[in-house]
C-alpha cells in the first residue's frame, strides 16, 4: 500500500556541478525536493519506487544498484540508485537525477527499485502500473520525478503555447491536493503536445495512490527556463 509519495522535477540543471554558474537559480527548488524526499524517509516504507519519463531505450525496471552518468551534460559525477550490483543498463536522466537527490538525504533503508516510462503511456496502463507498486509492500513509497509544459515562454525548449499556462496550473493544483481524479483527467494528448513529460509518471503514482487517503502539499511551483517545475509531498 502506498503510505508516501515525493514529485520533483527532473532536469539536470538540479545538480549543481551540471548548472555551474547558474546553480543558484534553482537552490528553491532543490530545498524543495530534499524536503519532500526526507518526507519519504520518514515515512519509514518497506520499499521505494523511484519513477520517471525515459526515452525507448531505457524504459522498464531498474534494480538496485543501477548506475547514471552526467557525463552527458559535460559533468564526470556518477550517482548509483541504492545498494546492489551494478546494473546492465545506466539509468536515464530522470532517475539518475532522483539517485542525486536520494544521495543527498539520510534515506533509510527500504529497498530501492526504478521503473523509466515514457509518453506514449496509456492512462489505463500507468494506473494499473500504479496499482501494481502499492501492492507490492505493506508500505511502499514513491518517488515520481517529471516535468510540466516545456512551452510557457518564447524561449522555453518547446516554444510558447498559450494553452501551457493553464496545464501546468490544473497539474500543480491537483500534485499540490493529492487529487488523484484530476491527475488521471490530464490529456495525454496535450500533455505530448506541450512536452509536460511528467504526465505518465503523475498518473503512475494516481494508480498508486488510489484508496491510500494521502494528503498532498505542494512546496514548490515556478517555470524558470519556460518549463514547469512542481514539488509536491503526499502522506
Amino acid at each position: 500500500m502506498l503510505v508516501a509519495a515525493a514529485v520533483c522535477p527532473c532536469p539536470p540543471l538540479l545538480v549543481p556541478e551540471v548548472a555551474a554558474g547558474a546553480a543558484g537559480e534553482l537552490d528553491a527548488a532543490r530545498t524543495a525536493c530534499s524536503d519532500a524526499v526526507g518526507l519519504l524517509a520518514a515515512s519509514r516504507p518497506d520499499r521505494l519506487y523511484v519513477v520517471g519519463p525515459a526515452d525507448e531505450s531505457a524504459r522498464g525496471p531498474f534494480p538496485a544498484g543501477s548506475a547514471g552518468s552526467f557525463a552527458g551534460f559535460g559533468v564526470d559525477l556518477s550517482v548509483t540508485l541504492g545498494d546492489g550490483p551494478a546494473g546492465e543498463r545506466s539509468l536515464p536522466a530522470s532517475l539518475a537525477v532522483a539517485a542525486w537527490l536520494l544521495e543527498r538525504t539520510d534515506w533509510a533503508d527500504a529497498p530501492v527499485e526504478g521503473l523509466g516510462v515514457g509518453e506514449p503511456l496509456e492512462p489505463a496502463t500507468c494506473v494499473s502500473t500504479g496499482r501494481e507498486l502499492a501492492a507490492t509492500a505493506d508500505r511502499v513509497a514513491l518517488l515520481v520525478m517529471g516535468d510540466g509544459s516545456a512551452c510557457r515562454t518564447l524561449k522555453a525548449p518547446g516554444y510558447l503555447d498559450e494553452r501551457a499556462a493553464a496545464f501546468d496550473t490544473e497539474a500543480a493544483r491537483a500534485l499540490g491536493a493529492a487529487d488523484v481524479d484530476a491527475l488521471l483527467a490530464l490529456d495525454e494528448n496535450l500533455a505530448y503536445e506541450l512536452k509536460a513529460a511528467g504526465r505518465a509518471p503523475w498518473q503512475v503514482l494516481a494508480g498508486a495512490a488510489e484508496g491510500a487517503g494521502l494528503d498532498g502539499r505542494l512546496l514548490y511551483e515556478d517555470a524558470p527556463y519556460g518549463v514547469g517545475y512542481f514539488v509536491a509531498a503526499w502522506s
